[in-house]
């Protein structure tokens, strides 16, 4: 069993072959899939080490736990290099181009069979070599204040756009469990109570939320603009949360319910609660005492603290990076980002796990050998836009790239600091909040506003 299987990850990794576990209990995997998980594992490692490489805390480990690192450091400069802002722009901007490059290299692939989409499924350990050779050639590039100037306003730019495309996929996430939850309401109840009972959990957790940051991030001499920004994106959840279910809307789109804006809702909150851990602290003086006011405890307390808020913001980050980039390249994402149209009549089947269903069943063509079984489903046609989902991962580099050194703020930015105060972060999220409730509102009134768009 051995040998089969080493055989197949060497045609895997030098091959076109499509990759897959050693193992014969794992269940078989499409090979869409399994392409998606390897660019997403490709992307994880290089943003693992964008992460290391702004931690001082890291680089003293390295200095105190490597022999010779030390030494080594002491003889020649290229450590410095190796840590910082300029060089996570450096290792973003190799990832960016290998990307790049794959979006542009496999434009109007339509099925698996030709030369481009077996480098696209394949050559695995050779695409690893090109980028490591890739973010490696970053740190050669001359003019570096220049390119380093340039490359943040085209990250900013890109960022941008891939924090849009994130929002929009929230909005049709949210559509989409309320719609194939409701599907199950006509042939098993059960699907009514599940879809009523985790509606009430989320508008408690966006209730809580408001009293949770009415109470840590408020107070009555200071901290207006958090009361104010507080007050309207509650009440602007309150009101499509009513939009939702009045008669004019309930009577162009009968699936709206009350399940897309309390998902909604929570991540408004939640954006809203990172917003304010973002800004830089507010000082009262009271009773001759400078006191930092309107900060949760997290915050103000030991190291241990605020290395828990740090990695649970760090986690947040990389789980909603990967979820827009696999997700964002399905066929029913891509119709609702308006990159293609699926003329085909939706078909919903009630499930509990329905984000990751492809958009395909059935295949016959399977690959048995020493380890786990291969679907080729795309030998007909393509599942997903080759070209626009490298394209996302594109963007999603210089998205990371730029949260993970603080956006404009980056001068002496380490990320022990990621949650720590700076006004260029609240107001990004403080605006994607606001840009969040827009296309959600938007989705609700359209059908009103383009009646012959929406016709069916």
């Amino acid at each position: 069993m051995c040998t089969p299987c080493c055989i197949s990850q060497l045609a895997c990794c030098c091959g076109s072959a499509a990759c897959s576990c050693c193992c014969n209990c794992c269940p078989k995997i499409k090979q869409s899939t399994g392409t998606r998980f390897m660019y997403a594992l490709y992307f994880l490692l290089v943003t693992i080490i964008c992460v290391i490489m702004m931690s001082p805390t890291v680089e003293q480990e390295l200095r105190d736990n490597i022999p010779f690192y030390g030494k080594l450091c002491e003889k020649h400069s290229f450590c410095k290099t190796m840590v910082g802002y300029s060089a996570v722009y450096k290792m973003c901007f190799g990832m960016a181009c290998f990307f790049l490059f794959f979006a542009l290299f496999t434009i109007r692939v339509n099925n698996s069979t030709g030369c481009r989409a077996a480098i696209h499924n394949g050559f695995w350990l050779l695409k690893f070599i090109v980028l490591v050779a890739c973010c490696v050639g970053g740190f050669f590039l001359p003019e570096e204040k220049t390119f380093l100037e340039v490359w943040r306003y085209i990250g900013a730019f890109g960022g941008f756009i891939f924090l849009l495309i994130q929002l929009m996929l929230l909005v049709e996430f949210a559509h989409r469990w309320n719609t194939n939850w409701s599907s199950g309401v006509k042939y098993n109840r059960a699907w009514y109570a599940a879809l009523a009972f985790v509606t009430l959990v989320l508008f408690s957790v966006a209730v809580g939320a408001v009293v949770f940051m009415a109470v840590y991030y408020t107070h009555p001499e200071a901290c207006l603009l958090n009361k104010i920004f507080l007050g309207i994106n509650g009440s602007l959840c309150l009101i499509i949360s009513m939009l939702a279910i009045s008669p004019c809307i309930q009577k162009l789109q009968p699936t709206s319910g009350l399940l897309q804006p309390a998902v909604i809702s929570v991540y408004v909150m939640y954006l809203t609660f990172s917003a304010f851990s973002s800004k830089p602290k507010e000082i009262l003086e009271r009773d001759g005492v400078n006191t930092t006011v309107c900060v949760f405890p997290f915050n103000s307390g030991t190291e241990s603290d605020k290395k828990i808020v740090t990695i649970v913001g760090t986690v947040i980050l990389f789980g909603c990076v990967l979820y827009s980039c696999l997700t964002s390249t399905t066929r029913r994402s891509s119709a609702a980002l308006r990159v293609c149209r699926n003329s085909e009549p939706e078909t919903e089947r009630a499930r509990c796990c329905f984000c990751f269903g492809d958009d395909t069943d059935d295949y016959d063509e399977e690959k048995t050998g020493g380890g786990q079984n291969v679907v080729y489903d795309e030998r007909e046609g393509t599942i997903y836009s080759y070209s626009y989902f490298h394209f996302v991962f594109f963007l999603g580099s210089l998205y990371v790239m730029m949260t993970v050194t603080n956006w404009f703020h980056y001068d002496d930015h380490k990320i022990e600091k990621l949650l720590e105060g700076s006004w260029s972060v609240f107001w990004i999220k403080m605006a994607s909040c606001w840009v969040c409730l827009i296309f959600y509102f938007w989705t609700l009134i359209a059908p009103m506003v383009c009646p012959k768009r929406f016709e069916a």
